[in-house]
């Protein structure tokens, strides 16, 4: 599977009205408890690994796969022995 470029990644968000597209990258074993963030979310890992749990929902989510979240839903981050990188574009509440 061939992944897009950051470039093309922003430039695709930015076009579906996201305002800020940045990359994300956790270290091996990281835990993010539960908590939110003021912002949707669309995005692409890029390397690694990680689980997502939010709502009695639990993805395990490796290179090339995409995943959304909605502002204010509860969710914690897993990542796994290699950590992850992924490309996040954030919509915020004026959007």
């Amino acid at each position: 599977m061939s992944l897009p470029t950051f470039t093309e990644f922003e430039s695709n968000a930015l076009a579906q009205g996201f305002d800020q597209v940045v990359e994300r990258t956790w270290p091996p074993g990281q835990v993010v408890d539960t908590h939110t963030h003021p912002f949707d979310v669309q995005a692409l890992v890029v390397q690694g690994q990680f689980t997502l749990t939010y709502e009695g929902k639990t993805l395990n989510l490796n290179a090339g796969q995409t995943f959304t979240l909605a502002r204010g839903i509860p969710h914690e981050e897993r990542y796994g022995p290699q950590g992850a990188t992924y490309w996040v574009a954030r919509r915020g509440p004026s959007q």
